[in-house]
């Protein structure tokens, strides 16, 4: 039987890393996209080839493609000190991979563009978005993330693309959540504002197989997915569930709203002096203070037979005994 060839952009990374595990397991032969910078540890000792040319190299991304079948494209610029980075990292190198791609196009089953929630925009109370929300992205970073996919509508009629949105994420490699863990661990149990958030929220594992799923359906070419959580959670449930992994109760501190944009805005200050952007800016603020991140998985569970496998209670415990075991914790 003759394997399947994947190509994973980004696939160092967190999300990336993760897919490429599952493509393994799928018998595939993957193809992993990283920089000649990036950090190869989630990727050592396992059978893949991997091409150092980034996304902006059209010789060498040519020859990662060819032959190729199902391409992911996993990468983007999640934090930039300027707009101009967001839509470099995630408009024009995309446009990248799917120029290189139309050369590759004969073999190509599927090229799955990872979008994310925010894309989107905030929900309301009783009312997750959905595919046919009109998006309203309030960061650079979501406006990017749009922009995106506006690109590669663009160019479905020429290639198979399907567009998989994201919400929130965590699990095991996760450095940004963890941080999250990391302040529990120690006694601190924080959430934002006086009113309990609800979000949508995923562990890596079921997020990839929805990946997995958008790219092996045949009728998927052409169509939006949001890859969620069939579930919404409270920040209060995140801090009972923590409660029982850890064994022991945080001390619980509500921010003011004003304090994130404070924090927010001083991060952004010193971030000029750094090479660095910063992790928490003003936009981010604008983000982490939204009542509502939900967002309705229903057309991904009809269509592709996605579902949520990992509940947040055998997610955050399967994520705190890897971060333990990496001595994280």
């Amino acid at each position: 039987m003759e394997k399947h060839i994947s190509v994973v952009t980004g696939a160092n990374g967190f999300v990336g890393s993760n897919l490429v595990d599952l493509l393994l397991e799928k018998g595939h032969i993957v193809r992993c996209i990283v920089r000649k910078t990036s950090d190869l540890k989630w990727l050592k000792d396992k059978n893949v080839e991997i091409y150092d040319c980034g996304l902006f190299d059209e010789e060498a991304l040519s020859n990662a493609f060819e032959g190729a079948n199902y391409i992911f494209h996993v990468a983007g610029v999640v934090k930039s000190k300027k707009p101009e980075g967001y839509f470099k990292g995630n408009v024009e190198a995309t446009k990248h991979v799917l120029e290189t791609a139309l050369k590759a196009k004969d073999s190509i089953k599927k090229v799955v563009i990872v979008s994310s929630q925010t894309a989107v925009g905030p929900s309301l109370k009783d009312q997750p978005v959905n595919e046919e929300t009109i998006p309203h992205p309030i960061t650079t970073y979501g406006k990017s993330k749009l922009a995106e996919e506006e690109l590669a509508k663009q160019y479905m009629n020429k290639l198979p693309i399907v567009i998989c949105r994201a919400p929130a994420v965590y699990g095991e490699r996760d450095t940004e959540i963890f941080i999250f863990f990391n302040t529990y661990k120690k006694g601190l149990f924080t959430t934002i504002g006086w009113k309990d958030k609800t979000l949508s929220l995923i562990h890596v594992i079921d997020l990839v197989n929805g990946f997995y799923l958008a790219a092996i359906n045949e009728n998927s070419a052409g169509k939006i997915y949001f890859i969620s959580s069939e579930k919404f959670y409270t920040w209060s449930e995140v801090g009972k569930i923590c409660e029982k992994v850890f064994n022991k109760k945080a001390l619980h501190i509500k921010i003011p709203h004003f304090v994130v944009y404070l924090v927010a805005a001083i991060a952004e200050f010193f971030s000029l002096f750094s090479s660095k952007a910063a992790t928490l800016n003003l936009e981010k603020a604008r983000d982490i203070v939204q009542e509502y991140w939900t967002c309705d998985t229903s057309k991904a569970v009809k269509e592709l037979g996605y579902k949520q496998n990992i509940s947040l209670e055998e997610g955050i415990q399967r994520t705190v005994d890897w971060y333990k075991q990496m001595k994280w914790l």
